[in-house]
């Protein structure tokens, strides 16, 4: 992920509106695709691919616990089957995402355990397509090579790839309030900004820049002459210092949002907000260098501040009513609008044989459509 060339973008029309086609509903009876054998690779994604994000979710209950973890390995095959192709072949590799993608819309997934996964939670969630297909989008700009000019070009990018994955989460703890999705997606454009941060070394080195051009230039460096030759001086440092203070507002925004989501939720979310927040402080120890070393939370401090998630919200009176009053930042209010766009089918009642034998067929057809699309035996 995250190549780099001179272009300068603004925020553009979605890329994958093609793909966007919400189902009028989900399957009358959803039947699983995933097997055990699946949530358990899907699990090992998550553990081997975010250790900070892993041991929050440590706290989420079961039933979010299992999708969230198929969320996030079909989120990192995403991104790894850009990021790991050649440039050349960068442009296939969306295009065969898009395909997953409308796949797992249509109930028929390919041959993958995040795949699987992925399409028994759009089911079980009535999850809108927009949200995911921003995610790839999100991906798209970064195959592209784009860099971002202002504070929001680069949180529009921000809301694809992160920001989309706030509004996912918040919808498999089964809430759909527009206030609480907007601060989910501010917890996530700030943890963004905290990456974006953290690996401005990393990135360097590979070529890669996503401060805002603006503030380079406003603090005197030249964008291409500090890739040429990465170094934390102090014009460097300030900029750092400038978006990290931009992700604690939105950390201290995002909070609000937190009382809204289900009682057993509430825990793992804050916890991945305290602990992502944690690698800005120890950006800040190590005087706001992130080329010379990668700030991380060492062990000890994430069990400190999961234990600290498990404490009541302290807030001054009145403070979490006014941020969760707050409109969506503009650059993510299209993923706000993409939940109250999606209707929430009504589940027929147990009484209306009709309707229940209707459910019936519907279930022998799709068995059917499966065991026709299996392999013959020999």
């Amino acid at each position: 992920m995250r190549v780099s060339s001179p272009e300068i973008v603004r925020p553009a029309r979605p890329f994958f509106d093609a793909v966007r086609r919400e189902p009028e509903r989900p399957p009358l009876w959803a039947i699983p695709h995933a097997d055990a054998a699946d949530h358990a690779a899907c699990r090992a994604a998550i553990r081997d691919g975010s250790r900070s994000f892993f041991a929050a979710s440590a706290l989420l209950p079961a039933r979010v616990r299992r999708p969230a973890y198929g969320l996030y390995a079909f989120c990192r095959l995403s991104d790894d089957a850009v990021d790991h192709a050649p440039a050349r072949d960068r442009p296939a590799a969306l295009a065969r995402l898009a395909t997953r993608l409308a796949r797992i819309y249509d109930d028929a997934p390919s041959d993958s355990p995040a795949d699987r996964a992925m399409a028994d939670l759009v089911a079980g969630h009535t999850l809108p397509q927009a949200l995911p297909a921003a995610l790839i989008e999100g991906l798209a700009w970064d195959a592209q090579g784009r860099r971002y000019e202002t504070l929001s070009d680069l949180t529009a990018y921000a809301a694809r790839v992160a920001g989309s994955v706030g509004a996912m989460m918040t919808v498999l703890m089964g809430m759909r309030d527009a206030a609480v999705l907007a601060r989910a997606c501010d917890l996530g454009v700030a943890m963004q900004f905290t990456n974006i941060a953290r690996d401005v070394g990393e990135d360097a080195r590979a070529g890669r820049l996503y401060l805002p051009l603006a503030w380079m230039r406003e603090a005197g460096l030249d964008p291409d002459a500090f890739l040429a030759d990465p170094v934390a001086g102090p014009e460097l440092r300030a900029i750092v210092g400038r978006l990290l203070a931009v992700a604690d507002s939105l950390y201290a925004r995002a909070e609000a949002g937190i009382p809204g989501l289900p009682l057993d939720c509430r825990p793992a979310i804050r916890a991945a907000r305290l602990i992502y927040a944690e690698i800005g402080r120890d950006l800040e120890r190590g005087g706001l260098d992130p080329v010379a070393t990668r700030a991380r939370v060492p062990g000890r401090r994430k069990a400190a501040l999961m234990a600290r998630a498990l404490l009541p919200l302290a807030a001054a009176p009145g403070l979490i009513e006014r941020d969760l009053a707050e409109p969506a930042l503009a650059e993510t209010a299209f993923l706000v609008e993409a939940v109250a766009a999606q209707p929430v089918p009504v589940p027929t009642a147990w009484w209306n044989v009709p309707a229940q034998a209707a459910r019936v067929l519907d279930l022998v057809e799709t068995l059917r459509a499966r065991e026709a699309a299996l392999p013959a035996g020999p």
